[in-house]
C-alpha cells in the first residue's frame, strides 16, 4: 500500500494513462495524415504495435521494481545514477514541454468555439497559460483530487470519440482511400512517415509507471492501468482518425485546422461540429491535467535520490511534491510566453518537436534497463523487448536530424546540474568522515 494518505486507485490510474495519451494528437492528425490515404492504416498499425510493445515492458519493470519514477528508476537501477539522471532529466525536460504544447493546443480548441478567446496571439497565449495554471492549482489541492477530475475529462472525452468513430464508419468513403498509396513515397518510406506522425498520439503510455509513491498497490494496480489504458485509448486514437481521413476529401482534409469537427459538421450540422470541438477543448484540458499531476512526480524520485536538487523532494502537508510543481510549470510558461508572438499552429508544432525529442530516450533505455534486470525472462518476452527495442530506434532515426539535435542541446543543459549535484554529495561525504 502506497504510503500516501489518499492514493490513487485503480480507475483513477486508468483515467490517467487514458487521459495523457488521448489529448490533441487525434483532434489535427488527421489533416496531417490526408496525404498518405489507406497507406496510413499501415503507419498506424505499427505505431499502435510499437506503443503496446513498449507498455508491455513498462509494466513488466513496474512488477519487477516497486519504486516510483518510472523511466528513471529503471535506469537508475540497471545502469547508474549517472544513466539515470540523463534519463530522468530527459524525462522531465519532455513532460514540461508537451504541457506547453498542450496547453497551445487547448487555447487553439477553445478559439474554434470562441473565436474572440485566440483571436491576437497575446489572447492566445493567455488562454494557455490559464488552463495550464488552473491545472496546476489543482494539482497542489492533491493528487486525488488531479485523479478525480482525470476520471471526469477522460469520460467526457473518451465516450464522445468513440461514438463518433462507431457512427462515422457509416459515412466513410471508399473512394477516400483510393488510390492505396497517393504519396509517391515508397511504401516503406509512407508507412515510417506516419508512424513519426503518430508517435505523438501515443506519447504517456508510461503514465502509470511514474507516480507509483501515491497508487494503491502498485505492483498490481501499475500493469494493469498501463496494459488496459493504452489499448482502449490506442485502438480509439486509431480508429476516429481513421474514419474522419474516409469522411472528406483530400484537399478539404488536408488544409482543415480541425478535421474531426469538420467531418462531423459536413455529415450532422453545424452543431455536431461544434460539439466535436468542445470535445477537443476538454480533451486538451483533461491530458493537461493530467501531464501536469505527472510532471511534479518525475522529478520527485530523482531529488529523493541526491540527482536533483533538493527542493524537488520537498513535499506539502497533502504529499503533493510543491516545489517541482511550481518550477515546472514556470517552464512551460516561459515557454508559451517566449514564443507567444508565433502563431498557435508553429508555436504547438515548436513545443512537439521539443517534447517529442526528449521521450524518445527514455522509452528506448527503459527497454535496454529490462533487458540487463530480467536476464532469465521467457523467449516471448524477449521477443516482446525486441520489438520495443526496434521500434524505440527507428522512431529515434525517424524523427529526423532536428530532432535529434535539439535531443543533445537538452542533454548538455542538464549536464551542470548533474555535477553539481554529484560534486555536492562528494562534499558531504568527506564532511562526514
Amino acid at each position: 500500500m502506497s504510503n500516501s494518505p489518499r492514493p490513487l486507485g485503480q480507475w483513477m490510474l486508468i483515467a490517467l494513462v487514458i487521459g495523457n495519451i488521448i489529448g490533441s494528437g487525434v483532434f489535427v492528425l488527421p489533416a496531417a495524415l490526408a496525404p498518405y490515404g489507406a497507406a496510413s492504416l499501415l503507419g498506424w498499425a505499427l505505431s499502435l504495435g510499437g506503443a503496446l510493445m513498449l507498455a508491455l515492458v513498462y509494466a513488466w519493470l513496474s512488477q519487477i521494481i516497486r519504486n516510483h519514477g518510472g523511466a528513471y528508476a529503471y535506469a537508475r537501477r540497471a545502469f547508474g545514477d549517472r544513466v539515470g539522471f540523463v534519463v530522468a532529466w530527459s524525462y522531465w525536460v519532455c513532460v514540461w514541454s508537451a504541457n506547453a504544447a498542450i496547453a497551445v493546443a487547448f487555447a487553439g480548441s477553445l478559439g474554434s468555439i470562441w473565436p474572440m478567446a485566440t483571436a491576437t496571439p497575446l489572447r492566445g497565449a493567455l488562454c494557455a497559460l490559464g488552463a495550464l495554471w488552473i491545472c496546476t492549482a489543482i494539482s497542489l489541492a492533491g493528487v486525488r483530487e488531479a485523479g478525480r477530475t482525470a476520471i471526469v475529462t477522460t469520460l467526457l472525452k473518451l465516450v464522445p470519440l468513440v461514438v463518433f468513430g462507431l457512427l462515422g464508419l457509416g459515412f466513410v468513403h471508399a473512394s477516400a482511400f483510393t488510390p492505396f498509396n497517393p504519396s509517391g513515397l515508397p511504401l516503406i518510406g509512407t508507412t515510417t512517415s506516419v508512424a513519426a506522425l503518430t508517435l505523438w498520439a501515443f506519447l504517456g503510455l508510461e503514465t502509470a509507471t511514474v507516480p507509483t509513491d501515491v497508487v494503491s498497490d502498485p505492483q498490481r494496480t501499475v500493469p494493469r492501468a498501463t496494459i488496459i489504458g493504452m489499448t482502449i485509448a490506442g485502438l480509439a486514437t486509431m480508429l476516429a482518425c481513421t474514419v474522419v481521413v474516409g469522411m472528406l476529401p483530400a484537399d478539404v482534409l488536408h488544409s482543415s485546422a480541425a478535421p474531426m469537427a469538420e467531418a462531423a459538421r459536413r455529415v450532422w450540422g453545424d452543431a455536431a461540429g461544434v460539439a466535436i470541438g468542445v470535445v477537443a477543448t476538454v480533451s486538451c484540458f483533461g491530458a493537461l491535467n493530467g501531464w501536469v499531476l505527472l510532471q511534479a512526480q518525475t522529478t520527485l524520485a530523482a531529488a529523493q535520490d541526491g540527482l536533483f536538487p533538493k527542493p524537488f523532494a520537498r513535499l506539502d502537508k497533502r504529499g503533493t511534491p510543491w516545489i517541482g510543481l511550481l518550477i515546472s510549470s514556470v517552464l512551460a510558461s516561459a515557454l508559451i510566453a517566449s514564443n507567444y508572438s508565433r502563431t498557435l499552429v508553429a508555436l504547438f508544432t515548436f513545443t512537439i518537436l521539443l517534447s517529442t525529442a526528449a521521450t524518445l530516450l527514455p522509452y528506448l533505455v527503459t527497454v535496454l534497463a529490462w533487458w540487463r534486470i530480467d536476464p532469465a525472462a521467457h523467449w516471448r518476452r524477449r521477443l516482446v523487448a525486441i520489438g520495443a527495442l526496434a521500434f524505440s530506434l527507428w522512431a529515434l532515426i525517424g524523427t529526423g536530424a532536428e530532432s535529434l539535435l535539439w535531443g543533445a542541446v537538452l542533454l548538455l543543459a542538464g549536464w551542470p546540474i548533474y555535477l553539481w549535484q554529484r560534486y555536492a554529495a562528494t562534499q558531504a561525504e568527506s564532511l562526514n568522515t
